[in-house]
Order: structure tokens, then C-alpha cells, then sequence
């Protein structure tokens, strides 16, 4: 059995937060550049440049990719060989508090969602745990900005409704959102389960990097359907109309009950940042 001090958990998630903050992921990036080479408008094709000068700025200047700097999610897989010398929530919250106070990051977060007032920290994160074998701990940070999360959405359908009336709630709720989540966007959609587990299958699908396609070829074909019907939309990077839209659509699927049928898409910005480390 390996034991990992609380105080390494904090380091490591302190750092984690810091490098979402400020470097954009690799598959993100080379997502943007082949974008910015498909993209036929022209103020398209020069939001996206200017796009990823703000990502190489943002990285050697050390400054955020984006002002609102976004919920601090973490999804967590724990070795089974593993044993923490504290609270791993703690340390994870401790290093939450540290990055966004050390690092000058917005705090967005509000004590109580009525009432208000803010915790000054961004803290409480929301962790996800997964029991995993091995000896390791692996930290995954999502950065939620409120603009990309708002246009979220679940529908209860029926299961007569089958894969193409996913495809056509996907596409709509593109569609609504229009501008507001930033875009060229990525899009992360949950298949299954219950109400909760779907939705949260919608954020777990962004982690996926954009270089990986869907492992089981079914939802690798619908993922490349949704894709070319929201880059069909004329939405364009912000909005301002081209046919980069979106960089990429990633489902996690997973059982249900015979007579439910959820489906769940959960929506990043541009600024898709996401970080992990293995302690």
C-alpha cells in the first residue's frame, strides 16, 4: 500500500489549476490551426488567428486564456494500492484556494446561489472520485466557465426517439446557443443511465482529447453526424457566421432502463481547458 501526503495533492492541484489557467492543451490548439485552415470566411478565418494569439500570449505571458477563469471541476481516479494522510477533498480545495488567490485568477463562485456573497477563493470544487487499480492518483481539472456551461441542457426522450433524435436535440441546442458559449465550441454529450449520470457523462465526455476518436465505430459515425450538422449551421467562430462552428463532438454512452432515454450535452468554449496529473 502507497501512501501520498495531502500536502503533494495540494502542490500538484495548485499548479494543475494554474496551467489550465494559462496553456492552452496541445489537441486543443492543433484542433484551432486546422479550423483556421478549413474556415472559408473571411472574419472567420481572422477571429481564429487572433484566437490562437491569445492562446501564445496567454502562455508566455502567464495570464488567463480567458477573464472568467471557470468552476474548478476535478474528476479523480484513486488507486486501490493508494492511501491519502488526510481529507483528499481538503487538499484538492486547498489547492484550488491557493491558485486562484497566488495565481490572480477570477473568483466566481458564490457562497449561497440565492443570497450570494463570494467565497473569495473559487473554492468549493466539485470532485468526482473513481476506485481504480493501482497504485496512482490521477487528477483531472475541467475549468467550467458560466458562458459555455449555461447552454447545457438534458432531455428525457423516449426510446422510440433513437439515435437520430439525439442528433436532432444536439444539433438544436447548437443551434440556441448561437454565440453565447464562445465558439468554435466542443461538444460533449452523455447517452444513458439515469438523469444525473447523464448529464455528468456529458462533462466527462470532453476530457477525451480531440486527436481520439470514439472507440466503438457506431458512436464514432454519429459523433462525425453531429459534427458536420452543427458546422453546417452558419454559425461560425463567435457567431459572426463561417463553417467553424464546432472542433469536436465526444459521446460517452452508457445502459438504461428499457423505458427511459436520456440524453444530456454539455458545451466548451473555445478556451476548452483541461490539465491532469498523475501522482
Amino acid at each position: 500500500m502507497r501512501t501520498i501526503k495531502s500536502e503533494e495533492i495540494t502542490q500538484k492541484v495548485r499548479k494543475l489549476c494554474m496551467d489550465a489557467a494559462y496553456d492552452l492543451s496541445p489537441d486543443v490548439e492543433n484542433a484551432l490551426k486546422k479550423a483556421m485552415d478549413r474556415e472559408i470566411s473571411p472574419t472567420g478565418k481572422e477571429i481564429l488567428r487572433q484566437i490562437l494569439e491569445n492562446a501564445k500570449i496567454s502562455r508566455n505571458e502567464q495570464v488567463p486564456i480567458c477573464q472568467d477563469t471557470g468552476f474548478s471541476v476535478f474528476f479523480v481516479d484513486i488507486g486501490d494500492q493508494v492511501m491519502v494522510d488526510g481529507n483528499i477533498n481538503d487538499a484538492i480545495n486547498k489547492g484550488v484556494s491557493q491558485a486562484y488567490v497566488d495565481g490572480y485568477l477570477r473568483k466566481s463562485i458564490l457562497k449561497d446561489p440565492i443570497r450570494g456573497g463570494n467565497t473569495g477563493d473559487n473554492t468549493p470544487a466539485i470532485c468526482y472520485y473513481d476506485f481504480v487499480p493501482g497504485d496512482k492518483i490521477k487528477i483531472v481539472t475541467l475549468p467550467k466557465g458560466g458562458g459555455s456551461e449555461n447552454m447545457s441542457g438534458i432531455k428525457m426522450g423516449r426510446p422510440a426517439d433513437g439515435a437520430e433524435g439525439i442528433i436532432n436535440f444536439v444539433v438544436q441546442k447548437v443551434s440556441e446557443a448561437g454565440p453565447n458559449p464562445c465558439p468554435p465550441i466542443v461538444v460533449g454529450v452523455g447517452i444513458g443511465g439515469t438523469f444525473e449520470r447523464c448529464a455528468l457523462n456529458a462533462k466527462k465526455a470532453l476530457l477525451r482529447s480531440l486527436d481520439e476518436p470514439n472507440p466503438d465505430p457506431f458512436y464514432a459515425d454519429m459523433e462525425k453526424t453531429i459534427l458536420e450538422k452543427i458546422n453546417n449551421s452558419g454559425i461560425g467562430p463567435q457567431g459572426l457566421g463561417g463553417t467553424m462552428t464546432c472542433l469536436g463532438v465526444s459521446i460517452i454512452a452508457f445502459p438504461r432502463h428499457i423505458a427511459s432515454f436520456p440524453a444530456a450535452i454539455n458545451i466548451e468554449c473555445h478556451a476548452h481547458r483541461h490539465k491532469e496529473v498523475i501522482i
